[in-house]
C-alpha cells in the first residue's frame, strides 16, 4: 500500500480522498492555491503545499507545480479527484515518468475514451449501440447537412474532445445546422484547443443514465449499477439518484453487462463511468465514458455499500478488486443534490462570497460531503459547488422525503445557493412520480416563469 498520496485537487473531493486514505493509514498531501488557503482539505491533510495563485492554469492545472509538490513531500502516488487534470493523459505520463503511481487508468485509456469519436468507434466495435450519426469527425458544414438529411432532423453537433455542454449545438432544420456548425467548432476550439466536431441524431426528451464501472486492468470489469442523472441544466447535473426509477432488474443486468464488456475490451483499470441516453422506447445508446471518479459516486456507495475511493487506492496499489460481479447487490435508494453557490432565481448566477452561517442537517440516512464551514469564503475562480447532500432510504419515497426534510433544515447564509431550487424540484409531481428527462429543469423553470404571482 502507498505511504503517502498527494491529492491533485481541492474542495469536497480532496476531503473525500483524505478520509479514504486515513482509513487505510496512508499519509496525505493537500495542494492549494492562494485562494484556498483556508479550505478544510488544507487543514485536515497531513501536509499541504501552496502551488500558486488562484487561476487554475497557475495552480491546479499546472503540471510542473503539482509534480514538484509530490517530489518535495515524498509522495509515492497521486490521486487526481475529478475535473482539473483528472482526465489529462499527459499529466499521467509525466507523473508516472517521475516515479509516481497515478490512481486511475492509463494514459492510453484516457486518450481513447477522452476523444469522443474514438470512444464511439471503440465501443461500436465492442457491440454497444450508438445514436445514429457521423462515423467520426465531420469536416465541414456541407458534409454535416448531407449526413443530417440521411439520419433526419433534429441533430446535434458535439465537440470531439471535452464536455460540459461546450461545443454543442442542436439543429432542428438545415438553416439552424448551417448557422450553428461553425459556432460549435469555434466553442470547441476555444474550450479544448481542438475544433473537431461530430454529428448525432438528437434524441428528444431522453433520460441520462450512467453505469458505474470498476476494472482491475487485466480484463475484469464489474458494474455497480446505474445512476439517473436526467435532472440537469445546460448539461450540468443537479440531482442524481441510484437506482433509476424506470429500469427493471433485467435492464440493469443487460445494460450493465454491456457497459462492463465495453470497458473490458480496452483492459480498463480503476473507476470509470459509462454514460448512456435512454430513449422513450427503452432503447439505450452509448454516449461517452468518463475515466475518473464522478461527483455523484456517493449514491452508488450508499446502495451497494462499496467504498469506491478506497477501492481506487487499493487497485492502484496493486491489490485485487475486493468484489466480483456476483458480490454486488443493491439495497434501497439514494438521492444526491448538488449544493451550488448560485442564485437560481437569476439564471443560476454564481454567488461567491463569505458564508456567514452554515448548518448541515443530520439524522438517519443523511450524508453531507462538503469542504465549507461558517466563515469560509467561496472563491470566484472555480466550480460553484460547495457541497453534496445525499439522502438514503429503504425505497425512493423514503429517500425523497428524507431529502426534502434535509433541504428544509440546511442553512447557508451569506451566499445564494441552489437549495431553493432543489426544494421546488423534489416537490414537483413529475419528480415524485419519477417522470423525468433531460428537459425536466428547463420545463420546470418555464412553468415557474409562466405561473401567476402568489
Amino acid at each position: 500500500m502507498f505511504r503517502k498520496v498527494l491529492i491533485a485537487n481541492r474542495g469536497e473531493i480532496a476531503l473525500r480522498v483524505i478520509r479514504a486514505c486515513r482509513e487505510l493509514d496512508i499519509a496525505t498531501v493537500a495542494v492549494f492555491s492562494e485562494a484556498d488557503r483556508d479550505s478544510l482539505h488544507v487543514r485536515l491533510a497531513d501536509e499541504s503545499v501552496c502551488i500558486g495563485p488562484p487561476p487554475s492554469a497557475q495552480s491546479y492545472n499546472h503540471i510542473a507545480r503539482l509534480i514538484s509538490a509530490a517530489e518535495v513531500t515524498g509522495a509515492d502516488a497521486i490521486h487526481p479527484g475529478y475535473g482539473f487534470l483528472s482526465e489529462n493523459a499527459h499529466f499521467v505520463e509525466v507523473a508516472t515518468s517521475c516515479g509516481f503511481t497515478f490512481i486511475g487508468p492509463t494514459p492510453e485509456m484516457i486518450r481513447r475514451m477522452g476523444d469522443k469519436s474514438e470512444a464511439k468507434r471503440t465501443m461500436r466495435a465492442a457491440g454497444l449501440p450508438m445514436v445514429p450519426g457521423s462515423d467520426g469527425e465531420v469536416a465541414d458544414v456541407d458534409e454535416a447537412v448531407s449526413l443530417a438529411k440521411g439520419i433526419g432532423f433534429p441533430v446535434i453537433v458535439k465537440a470531439s474532445a471535452g464536455g460540459g455542454g461546450r461545443g454543442m449545438r442542436i439543429a432542428w432544420d438545415e438553416r439552424q445546422l448551417r448557422a450553428g456548425f461553425g459556432i460549435a467548432q469555434a466553442e470547441a476550439g476555444a474550450a479544448f484547443s481542438n475544433s473537431a466536431v461530430y454529428l448525432e441524431k438528437y434524441i428528444v426528451k431522453p433520460r441520462h443514465i450512467e453505469f458505474q464501472l470498476f476494472g482491475d486492468g487485466e480484463g475484469n470489469v464489474v458494474h455497480l449499477g446505474e445512476r439517473e442523472c436526467s435532472v440537469q441544466r445546460n448539461h450540468q447535473k443537479l440531482i442524481e439518484e441510484a437506482p433509476s426509477s424506470i429500469l427493471t432488474p433485467e435492464q440493469r443486468a443487460s445494460v450493465g453487462a454491456m457497459a462492463a464488456r465495453g470497458a473490458a475490451t480496452i483492459g480498463y483499470r480503476n473507476a470509470g463511468t459509462m454514460e448512456f441516453l435512454m430513449d422513450q422506447d427503452g432503447s439505450f445508446y452509448f454516449m461517452e465514458m468518463n475515466t475518473r471518479i464522478q461527483v455523484e459516486h456517493p449514491v452508488t456507495e450508499e446502495v451497494t455499500g462499496i467504498d469506491l475511493v478506497k477501492e481506487q487506492l487499493k487497485v492502484a496499489a496493486g491489490e485485487k478488486m475486493s468484489f466480483r460481479q456476483e458480490d454486488v447487490t443493491w439495497r434501497g435508494h439514494a438521492i444526491e443534490c448538488r449544493i451550488n453557490a448560485e442564485d437560481f432565481e437569476h439564471g443560476f448566477r454564481p454567488s461567491p462570497g463569505k458564508i456567514t452561517y452554515w448548518y448541515k442537517p443530520g439524522g438517519p440516512g443523511l450524508r453531507v460531503d462538503s469542504h465549507v464551514y461558517g466563515g469560509y469564503t467561496v472563491p470566484p475562480y472555480y466550480d460553484s459547488m460547495i457541497g453534496k447532500l445525499i439522502a438514503y432510504g429503504k425505497d425512493r419515497a423514503e429517500a425523497c422525503r428524507r431529502m426534502e426534510i434535509a433541504l428544509e433544515e440546511m442553512i447557508v447564509e451569506g451566499v445564494k445557493t441552489t437549495i431553493p431550487f432543489h426544494r421546488i424540484a423534489l416537490a414537483h409531481p413529475r419528480f415524485k412520480a419519477g417522470d423525468i428527462d433531460t428537459r425536466f429543469v428547463e420545463e420546470l423553470l418555464k412553468e415557474r416563469a409562466g405561473a401567476p404571482a402568489a
